[in-house]
């Protein structure tokens, strides 16, 4: 059992039907402490990547940035920016296969998270949905069952999410609400935990 280009496009669509229906949630949190726009970039994205799925080459890195190039010809966000970053390092790592097992997928999430701390100029600790990646990695460390992984994923995820509710963002536009931010979710945090929510459906 392993990852492959279908299981990548089952995975997105599952996905881009979950942000149809937590657009106007994560609008909502966003708008806390931002533009109040998250949904609708997630809607977008999801929406561009859709159009792609029924053509996904066999090479599973191929197939991952192709579907960065459908994100980035639809918005060009903080966000789907780092949304794409993540995909275009997993793309890196899986280039050459048309299989990848799913004991990398720690590794994968552990890629995603240092690419978009670079681009993001971010750190661990800065309540972003990095801190959320980093939880979700450790969680899948040394896992090579799909449901095994998605299960530990989805609670370690909701332990930072938990973990960070009551410290400052420091990171973007956030960060000029800090105090304003304590005690509330991130919003980024949230859009990754309902993709997980998507995949697990």
């Amino acid at each position: 059992m392993a990852l492959t280009s279908k299981e990548l496009a089952e995975g997105f669509a599952l996905v881009a039907a979950k942000m149809e229906t937590s657009g106007d949630e994560l609008n909502a949190l966003d708008a806390q402490i931002g533009d109040g726009d998250l949904g609708v970039t997630m809607i977008r994205i999801s929406r561009g990547v859709s159009e792609v799925l029924d053509d996904l080459p066999d090479d599973v890195g191929m197939a991952f940035m192709k579907c960065v190039q459908a994100i980035t010809k639809v918005s060009g966000s903080s966000y789907a920016t780092l949304v794409a970053t993540a995909l275009m390092s997993a793309a890196k790592a899986c280039k050459g296969r048309d299989q990848v097992p799913w004991s990398e997928v720690s590794a994968l999430l552990n890629g995603a998270a240092v690419a978009m701390m670079a681009r993001g100029k971010s750190e661990l600790g800065d309540k972003t949905v990095i801190d959320a990646l980093d939880g979700a990695r450790a969680a899948a460390d040394g896992l090579d069952d799909p449901a095994e992984i998605l299960a530990a994923v989805a609670a370690a995820v909701d332990g930072v999410i938990e973990t960070m509710r009551d410290k400052p963002n420091r990171v973007g536009r956030a960060r000029i609400w800090a105090e304003k931010s304590v005690g509330l979710d991130d919003p980024g945090m949230i859009a990754f935990r309902r993709m997980i929510d998507g995949l697990a459906q």
